[in-house]
């Protein structure tokens, strides 16, 4: 006689073993755009609190990426500091690659400087360039 449940057993095991696998390569962060900064500021000008949908929580209003970049012009355009931005994880979002991604972007569009609160409460800078800038960079000059 066969034993059927051995092969569920193996089959079983084979898609656990799978899950185990794809799980550990989600939730990664784009390490090209996070770097430790070597200079961190005692104040941050501006703190953001992530928040879900891919938004960011400023003074308690949600906010989308466009919503975030008109706040900081206004605060431009009002004289009020604006240099250095904060994420911080919310309490119950956790920062979000996609939080990095909107938030580099910004803070490049803007000229300022973005910076990240991990989990341990370490602190790292955000670094964004154009697509031109990296294919200047490729390529060499050409004479």
């Amino acid at each position: 006689m066969r034993n059927p449940f051995g092969k569920r057993i193996l089959g079983w095991a084979a898609l656990l073993a799978l899950a185990f696998v794809v799980a550990a390569c989600g939730g990664r962060v784009n390490k090209d755009l996070v770097t430790q900064a070597s200079n961190i500021p005692a104040s941050f000008d501006v703190t953001l609190i992530a928040d879900k949908d891919n938004q960011f929580d400023y003074d308690g209003a949600p906010l989308t990426e466009e919503d975030l970049r008109s706040a900081l012009r206004y605060r431009k355009e009002q004289n009020l500091a604006r240099e250095t931005v904060l994420v911080k994880r919310g309490e119950k979002e956790r920062i979000r690659n996609e939080h990095i991604v909107s938030l580099a972007r910004v803070a490049y569009q803007l000229k300022m400087r973005a910076f990240m609160q991990a989990k341990d409460g370490t602190i790292s800078e955000l670094v964004a360039q154009a697509k031109s800038d990296e294919n200047a960079a490729a390529k060499p000059a050409e004479k």
